[in-house]
């Protein structure tokens, strides 16, 4: 099974995979995480763009989609492995991400056309102002009124998409409770073990 959990810089993404993992490993599952971007030489290219002064400007927002669409595709054979494997894979990101990050949406669609449709996808809401509290915000995609245009992209994709909603202005525990209640029937795990 693949599972991703979105949502802006801030909303807990990395917080959440990890206990969930740790809760499905519990359970008996084999999981594993993967991050967008990920650790490959074009992944750190887009770390390192990310960190300059503009890059939300038009050119670097097309240069950003077409990197993080090239990283995907380095993840297709290791998604594919692992559900082969019978692997739950999380995903902190995908390719909803850049959808909601970067423009035009019909040309970021085109372009990770290839990538792999997670099973599940979750989306962490939060108030931008909230995960301001989170982050040092060094990155430019970390300005509230950035994020705030981002989160507006994401609910209405979360709508076309169908993906299930947390609001994730709440403790991190109840989060988790939240996100466990949403995967705990597609892997046909007991209520009784979701605390």
């Amino acid at each position: 099974m693949y599972i991703c959990i979105e949502g802006i810089d801030g909303a807990g993404k990395s917080t959440q995979c990890k206990l969930l993992k740790t809760w499905l490993d519990k359970n008996g599952y084999k999981a594993s995480i993967i991050t967008e971007p990920t650790n490959s030489p074009i992944g750190k290219l887009i770390r390192k763009i990310l960190s300059e002064p503009a890059p939300i400007n038009d050119n670097q927002q097309k240069i950003l989609g077409l990197l993080f669409a090239a990283d995907r595709l380095l993840l297709k054979d290791k998604i594919q492995k692992a559900e082969d494997e019978g692997t739950v894979l999380i995903s902190d990101r995908c390719f909803y991400s850049s959808i909601a990050y970067q423009e035009p949406e019909d040309w970021i669609r085109e372009i990770n056309k290839f990538a792999k449709k997670p099973e599940i996808v979750i989306l962490l809401d939060i108030k931008p102002s909230k995960a301001k509290e989170r982050f040092d915000g060094l990155e430019k995609f970390e300005e509230e009124s950035f994020l705030k245009k981002v989160r507006r992209k994401y609910l209405k994709i979360a709508e076309k998409e169908d993906f299930f909603i947390v609001d994730a202005n709440r403790g991190i525990n109840i989060i988790q409770w939240d996100i466990r209640r949403i995967i705990a029937p597609s892997l046909g795990i007991c209520q009784d073990n979701i605390p």
